[in-house]
């Protein structure tokens, strides 16, 4: 399911995907309130019903109440968001997207984290694990 992800959300369907992951569990009021520019009451219960249906969602009721948490953990939903940026925008090139993050006018790289990014290109140069597990 992670590979569709992306490919198969709306632009409000990602953007309340993106807040229920933030808060871990959401109602539809509460999806509405941190969504900007927000549709309808309604249309926000149609596309967690919608999310529900294609599987990125479930709810437990809660009195009244739907409240909605994520069926994907954040981890998989991140590597298929970069899998389809790197695609899309960079031709599958992770080395054109990593080029692109660094040279990036206003980037604010540390030397922390250009040291991490050594020691994680040194480790898979090496064939070693990841910190990803792969």
């Amino acid at each position: 399911m992670s590979e569709r992800l992306h490919t198969q959300l709306s632009k409000r369907e990602r953007q309340i995907m993106d807040i229920v992951y933030r808060t871990k569990r959401a109602t539809a009021k509460e999806v509405r309130e941190r969504m900007a520019d927000p549709p309808s009451y309604s249309t926000v219960r149609k596309l967690l019903q919608i999310l529900e249906d294609k599987g990125f969602l479930r709810h437990t009721e809660d009195g009244i109440r739907y409240v909605f948490t994520p069926t994907i953990p954040h981890e998989k939903a991140v590597r298929s968001a970069l899998k389809q940026l790197v695609g899309t925008y960079f031709n599958n090139s992770f080395h054109e997207a990593v080029t692109a993050l660094i040279e990036h006018p206003g980037s604010e790289i540390t030397d922390a984290d250009l040291d991490r990014l050594i020691d994680l290109i040194e480790k898979r140069k090496k064939g070693g694990p990841d910190d990803h597990g792969g």
